[in-house]
């Protein structure tokens, strides 16, 4: 079995764990993970800022956009809201941690996941209303799915410290890391695609991790291999797509998120050499 395949297995376990979980899951909503909205402030460009705010109990955790092989992602649906014309997340920068062998990415404790909300009625109030659906884990794993109706206020103008600090603490842009190139090598396999990227960039501290995405939601990216040679932190992963199919890359879809023990950068795109 290919180291690929392998890490796919695994995933595919923590997935029926989650499901063989079920009827434990409306204790663990109870008790393992509360939700609310921070109603936040609208912005002098009429954006609103708010945030959902998930509470997890001591020793429980739930995971960031791109969870690893050992996580699943946080998905938001809002068809409830009204007054709404689009809604973006802010994901602050998440901590690695490891499971069952398997390397995780996400939160301990507590998400504070800020909202950029745009009205479709300027100067109304916004009613964010909708679900969202995770897993949480300590050494079990549960899916979890609550409900939220709030309002947010057009006349509050002040900002939320807590939210503030969340919006501050998302990984740096490429350009304030320090980053001066990147460029990704894209090499055709039996089962997909290899992916090697080079980054020329200042140490983020510590053991550096690297986080590789893409744009294709159909497209299943393995855990990078990563290692730092002086001033060039190098990744390699493969991709696959989840039905087997063939597939090209955009790599001005491709996003490197570098996690390190003092900052974490964001790299949107990964030209050629």
């Amino acid at each position: 079995m290919t180291c690929c395949a392998t890490r796919a297995a695994g995933r595919l376990f923590l997935i029926l764990g989650l499901v063989l979980t079920l009827p434990i899951a409306a204790a663990a909503q109870e008790g393992m993970a509360r939700l609310s909205v921070l109603p936040g402030w609208r912005s002098d460009q009429g954006t609103h800022i708010a945030a959902l705010r998930v509470t997890l109990a001591p020793g429980w955790k739930t995971y960031w956009r791109a969870p690893g092989d050992a996580g699943i992602p946080p998905e938001i649906d809002l068809r409830g809201a009204r007054n709404l014309s689009g809604a973006a997340p802010a994901w602050p920068t998440p901590v690695v941690f490891w499971q069952n062998g398997m390397r995780s990415i996400g939160y301990k404790d507590e998400l504070i996941l800020p909202l950029r909300v745009r009205p479709r009625s300027p100067g109304e109030d916004i009613v964010l209303a909708g679900r969202i659906t995770m897993g949480i884990c300590e050494d079990i794993c549960v899916p979890v799915s609550k409900s939220f109706d709030a309002t947010l206020p057009a006349a509050q103008t002040n900002p939320d410290p807590r939210i503030i600090r969340a919006l501050e603490n998302r990984p740096l842009p490429a350009d304030r890391a320090g980053v001066r190139d990147v460029h990704c090598t894209i090499t055709p396999t039996p089962q997909g695609i290899e992916i090697a990227a080079a980054i020329t960039m200042p140490p983020a501290g510590g053991t550096e991790t690297v986080v590789l995405e893409t744009d294709d939601p159909q497209i299943w990216v393995a855990e990078p291999d990563s290692a730092r040679n002086g001033e060039v932190l190098r990744a390699r992963t493969e991709l696959v797509h989840v039905h087997g199919d063939a597939f090209a890359i955009n790599r001005a879809g491709l996003r490197l998120t570098v996690l390190g023990a003092d900052h974490a950068v964001d790299i949107k795109g990964c030209p050629a050499p």
